[in-house]
């Protein structure tokens, strides 16, 4: 399809409007995670709608030492697979458009929340974040706007500062897209090398073990409720060679859902392996947090929760995370 590109908000404003108009916002470099997310706006917009991919690298997002003049810039490219993947507009502002009067004097604060892991690992960047995702909601008038999973903090905070504000807008999350090998897909991914690249797995490698930890508890726990309680649960275990699962499940039935401490645990040992790679994994945060406030859950929690883990790989830092949810005697989501 043709795609338009726009560089002013008054371009964007004049644009006739029937159906609903969704936005999806990026830095450039787009990829298949972007794909995805424009595929997505594409067909809740509808063939009436209008999908609208904002393209701005945002200078209030970077901290110094961090890769603002490094970012790569591929409009050309980002143009061509935004029309690819149903777009009819990319919105690509200068920073004068975004802020005309030099860096805006009145920021939002993003709170407890936003000092919290990648808040506390990179100070105001969420600060800078919301302000321009703010902006750029203005900017761009759009009935829903759609974001990745991957950056599970910033979509928290963007949905809190939506609510909290009253934005008039609906926020959709859109799962992480991953690579073949397991990688979360991400513009800095191209500056590893093929060996920093092996050892970033151990990102999504931790999360999968976290997972599939998860899911053995809580299928062991599932089938201590299942067989009836007491000495005829271990009965009718041992009666089909499961002694040891008999005494197994007892221990589990009686211990907290799902174990969070099991699942840090079984994620720390991959990151731990990790760090003695060449090169090493270096570990910035492994945390599994509850997702509304992004705390530490406790080992009593049931519901919805997010093991999350951020680490530099030479020079490229990178973040990953995989929602569970405990207490729910199923696989986790």
């Amino acid at each position: 399809m043709t795609t338009t590109l726009l560089r002013t908000a008054g371009e964007l404003h004049a644009r006739a409007r029937a159906g609903r108009r969704a936005v999806v916002m990026t830095m450039g470099a787009l990829h298949e995670g972007h794909a995805t997310l424009i595929r997505t706006a594409r067909g809740i917009a509808g063939p009436d709608g209008e999908v609208v991919v904002t393209v701005f690298v945002n200078p209030l997002q970077f901290g110094k030492g961090e890769d603002l003049d490094r970012y790569p810039r591929t409009l050309d490219a980002d143009i061509e697979l935004a029309g690819q993947s149903g777009a009819d507009v990319v919105f690509a502002p200068s920073v004068d458009e975004v802020y005309p009067g030099g860096e805006p004097e009145v920021r939002i604060t993003a709170g407890p929340m936003g000092e919290r892991l990648e808040g506390s690992s990179r100070p105001g960047h969420f600060d800078g974040m919301l302000t321009v995702v703010a902006k750029l909601l203005h900017l761009t008038r759009p009935d829903l706007a759609l974001y990745g999973q991957k950056d599970a903090q910033q979509l928290a905070l963007i949905r809190r500062m939506v609510r909290d504000l009253n934005f008039g807008v609906e926020i959709v999350g859109v799962p992480t897209v991953r690579e073949e090998d397991g990688l979360a897909l991400s513009s800095r991914n191209r500056y590893l090398s093929a060996a920093e690249r092996r050892t970033a797995l151990a990102l999504s490698g931790a999360l999968f073990a976290g997972q599939d930890r998860h899911a053995a508890q809580e299928a062991l726990r599932a089938r201590a409720r299942e067989v009836p309680a007491t000495r005829a649960r271990a009965e009718a275990l041992s009666a089909i060679g499961e002694s040891r699962a008999a005494a197994d499940t007892h221990a589990v039935a009686t211990a907290v859902p799902g174990g969070p401490a099991a699942v840090r645990a079984a994620a720390r040992q991959v990151l731990d392996e990790a760090a003695r790679l060449d090169p090493p994994l270096a570990l910035d945060y492994l945390a599994l947090v509850d997702p509304s406030d992004f705390t530490e859950i406790g080992d009593d929690f049931t519901g919805d929760a997010v093991l999350a883990v951020a680490a530099r790989v030479g020079a490229t830092r990178l973040i990953d995370n995989i929602p569970l949810t405990f207490g729910s005697f199923g696989a986790a989501s």
